[in-house]
């Protein structure tokens, strides 16, 4: 017998076993591959995850559901279970990584917490080899925007500066249970060597972009006047070659990282 999803923990939990399996073909694993699972529920998709890899590290913070998991693979010898909060959890002295050792995650996480576990793990960029995410399908498309396009925006900016995000497939709510009231993707998020854009200070950079999409319709000489003066920021924009009209949503990101490095 199941244990009942929890509605405050934001379970909802991949039933369908054909999206099961796409995503253990999509995400192409190997003999040799170190997965981090969070979020294994009842562990319907880890167990064709400890077909296919090394170890798989499962982090689930539902003690009842830790306890399935403990009885349903007893005998898997690749299987490891933390009872944690992932983020709460460092990632690299859980998985304990030899030498040029990365990792690759895998996860099915809470609609309500997915910002915070995305951000988490990017902190961890160099030890993460690739992340595989079931997401809100309105946040992949914020996390796969480019300029001009309404979901763009500074989560996205975030993303793209570690990682090369891709939507891989739909995922109808039917597929969960309990059914969400919104459909998901599966979303891709492949670590760049190094980040996308180089800048002369990433905690600048960033307050930066967060600041200038706080009011999105605003001009950005309008959105960034609690940090600069208007008339700097128009000898900026003037400096780098863009117009001084143009809104937070019409730049790139190497466009926010020559403003950035000018007003650094």
């Amino acid at each position: 017998m199941y244990p009942k999803p929890k509605k405050r923990l934001g379970q909802n939990f991949l039933t369908d076993k054909n999206i099961q399996k796409k995503i253990v073909k999509v995400c192409k694993l190997k003999k040799t591959d170190i997965i981090l699972e969070i979020g294994p529920g009842r562990g319907e998709l880890t167990q064709y995850l400890l077909k296919a890899a090394k170890r798989v590290i499962a982090v689930e913070v539902d003690k009842e559901l830790c306890e399935l998991l403990t009885s349903k693979f007893s005998s898997s010898r690749n299987f490891e279970l933390v009872n944690k909060d992932i983020l709460r959890t460092n990632l690299v002295n859980l998985v304990g990584c030899q030498g040029s050792e990365r990792i690759m995650v895998i996860a099915n996480i809470p609609y309500y917490i997915s910002t915070p576990i995305i951000a988490h793990l990017l902190d961890y960029n160099e030890s993460i080899e690739i992340i595989y995410l079931s997401l809100q399908k309105e946040l992949a498309a914020r996390l796969t925007a480019g300029p001009g396009n309404k979901s763009y925006g500074a989560l996205g900016c975030f993303v793209q500066f570690y990682t090369q995000p891709k939507i891989l497939f739909s995922i109808k709510r039917s597929s969960f249970w309990p059914r969400p009231k919104v459909d998901s993707c599966f979303v891709e998020l492949k670590m760049l060597p190094e980040p996308k854009v180089a800048v002369k200070n990433e905690t600048f950079f960033f307050k930066l972009i967060r600041l200038a999409f706080n009011q999105r319709r605003k001009l950005l000489k309008n959105s960034l006047a609690r940090l600069f003066p208007q008339s700097k920021i128009s000898d900026c924009l003037k400096a780098i070659g863009l117009k001084e009209k143009i809104r937070a949503e019409d730049l790139s990101l190497s466009d926010f990282a020559r403003v950035a490095d000018y007003l650094t």
